[in-house]
């Protein structure tokens, strides 16, 4: 039943691919993308992968879906006629797509229990992580404590596209409340934003401090937490979301979540430890890896949630608004 699914799932997916290379209606594209992001979201539960499913599920068909469609109401929803002939990229594609499947002949077989990553890597996280680390989710283990450094190379990463679309967009502020004349009429919309919109926001929380236990972490729930503000403006305008969140405060978020967990490794070497070693910030060192993990999981969210705010403003405040010159 399960090899069903994901040869349905598989198939699926083939078919939206296919689907967004046809369609000249850029306004499509970003529904088929969105829809091909949650197939994508399906298959990563069917394997296991929780977690991927989540991120998937909240940057592909989330907050994605909603910058690309911010990005057609700057240009155009059609899809210009190429200059040039097509067969020099489809030729690219072929080759490629080429190379990737022979690359694939020495891999293992999918899900064979010899294969050197079950034989080498995943034991030893699978057998170390309830005495080292103490927690039950072994993929946060993996992120926020063995591969800690890649993780600040991440964040870092996240942190430094957001400097570069505010170099590119910049922020042009907007006359007060002048975008929500049409908004009032949307009741339904607004009514359904006030009720979500703590929803939203609690579940980003219980993301964030249950990663230690569950499908979860600072990634997820940074998305989540920046998807809540994102319906808000949606539903009650930019100026009225700037009002609880303003675009200044989201350039020292964007900081600060950095600065968190750098913070977190220079205190662990000043208290005797390694850089990002969370054993020496308690007497115990699994209490040491929570507070550890806690804290640069919560460093995480923070960044990750003002960047996808930062790009959304930057896409929305370029937009005339209605009454705007």
């Amino acid at each position: 039943m399960e090899h069903l699914i994901n040869i349905v799932l598989l198939g699926l997916l083939m078919l939206a691919g296919f689907a967004i290379v046809r369609t000249k209606s850029l306004l499509a594209v970003a529904m088929l993308t969105s829809i091909y992001s949650l197939l994508s979201a399906s298959l990563f539960v069917v394997l296991d992968a929780v977690d991927v499913a989540l991120t998937e599920a909240a940057i592909g068909a989330g907050i994605s879906t909603i910058l690309m469609l911010a990005a057609i109401a700057l240009t155009s929803d059609e899809e210009k006629a190429p200059r040039h002939t097509p067969l020099l990229p489809l030729f690219v594609v072929i080759a490629t797509g080429a190379a990737l499947i022979y690359g694939t002949l020495d891999m293992p077989r999918f899900g064979d229990p010899a294969a050197p990553a079950h034989r080498h890597v995943a034991p030893t996280y699978l057998q170390d992580t309830p005495t080292a680390i103490g927690i039950p989710n072994v993929v946060t283990s993996v992120l926020a404590s063995y591969r800690s450094y890649d993780t600040l190379g991440e964040v870092t990463v996240i942190f430094t596209a957001g400097t570069g679309v505010l170099a590119l967009l910049g922020f042009r502020p907007r006359r007060r409340n002048t975008e929500d004349t049409g908004r009032k009429k949307l009741v339904i919309l607004r009514v359904v934003a006030k009720l979500f919109f703590p929803l939203i926001l609690l579940f980003a929380l219980y993301v964030l401090f249950h990663g230690d236990y569950g499908p979860g972490g600072g990634f997820q729930a940074g998305v989540i937490f920046a998807t809540g503000f994102i319906l808000y403006a949606l539903a009650f305008g930019l100026s009225n979301s700037q009002q609880l969140i303003p675009h200044q405060l989201l350039y020292v978020m964007a900081a600060a979540g950095v600065l968190i967990y750098g913070l977190v490794g220079i205190a662990s070497m000043l208290l005797g430890g390694k850089f990002l070693e969370y054993q020496v910030l308690a007497n115990d060192p699994v209490t040491g890896q929570h507070v550890g993990i806690l804290l640069i999981e919560t460093g995480v969210a923070i960044t990750v949630a003002a960047v996808v705010l930062i790009i959304y403003y930057g896409f929305v405040s370029r937009r005339p608004a209605p009454g705007d010159i």
